[in-house]
């Protein structure tokens, strides 16, 4: 149970980056990315339309390459709500590597903090003191095949999640959905920014994720009776995202709010020494 715990926590910060998007073929519906930074000003403010607009932030958003994530989801279980935090760098070049520190609580989690190093085929996690059959060394690494396997999916899940989630993920569905509409101008963390809202089916999200993904989540939907999430972004005057929130309602509803803060920034992903690395069972 303690690595189906860990692979659950590993896929929550991922999901949280980049929403149930995160998980898709890869396929682009607003006109694929850029590197551009967005430059010219948020178009619904200037009498562009939501599309036109969230068009824009989704490339400039996806050219950025790097950027902080301070964010945490709530989920309502039958031992009573879990809520994971993740706070650090991201750095998507190529894929989703990324630097967080993880927190999970409640559930009869202890809510210690966890380091975590997510790179192209492992994440390497320190929990602050050396774990039990570490041999006496901070940092664990798991593989992203054996985390798969934890989750029941095949042994590339964790690699497809991760080639393409972004912080440009929630936006990209977001068009998708067709429901997209602005509410108006707000302050996320002393910025001013546009808040974009919809309304997003399962069937929807299904039809963007791969078949390991999309038969778990499938499951998982069903068990808590949602047919639908309300998924809202906010987008400052450079086109980026600075805020999203996700909320999935059903008997096991989750909310989960992401900031997202410094586009561009350098982000430390490189694995710990091999000397202060122990490698998981079965990993």
């Amino acid at each position: 149970m303690r690595s189906t715990r860990i692979a659950a926590a590993v896929a929550g910060a991922v999901i949280l980056v980049g929403g149930l998007s995160a998980c898709n073929d890869g396929g682009k519906s607003s006109g694929g990315g850029s590197s551009s930074g967005g430059s010219g000003g948020n178009s619904d403010a200037a009498g562009g339309s939501p599309a036109d607009a969230l068009k824009a932030a989704q490339s400039a958003t996806e050219g950025k390459k790097s950027a902080k994530i301070d964010g945490s989801t709530t989920t309502t279980t039958p031992n009573g709500q879990v809520k994971q935090t993740s706070k650090g760098g991201l750095d998507w070049a190529q894929g989703m590597r990324m630097n967080v520190e993880n927190t999970m609580s409640g559930g009869g989690r202890p809510g210690k903090p966890i380091k975590a190093i997510y790179t192209q085929d492992a994440v390497y996690m320190n929990m602050g003191a050396a774990m039990p059959g570490a041999g006496g060394k901070p940092w664990m690494k798991y593989t992203y095949a054996a985390l798969s396997k934890q989750l029941g999916g095949s042994g590339t899940l964790f690699q497809d999640v991760l080639q393409n989630a972004n912080p440009s993920q929630p936006i990209e569905l977001l068009l998708a959905s067709g429901t997209a509409k602005a509410v108006g101008k707000e302050d996320v963390n002393g910025v001013q920014a546009t808040h974009y809202s919809g309304t997003v089916t399962m069937d929807q999200l299904s039809g963007k994720l791969s078949k390991d993904l999309r038969d778990m989540l499938r499951k998982q939907l069903e068990k808590g009776g949602a047919k639908s999430e309300q998924l809202d972004v906010w987008i400052d005057a450079n086109n980026l995202l600075v805020k999203k929130v996700e909320k999935i309602g059903g008997k096991q509803a989750s909310d989960s709010t992401a900031f997202f803060t410094d586009y561009g920034t350098k982000v430390d992903v490189a694995p710990p020494p091999a000397s202060q690395t122990a490698t998981a069972p079965g990993a």
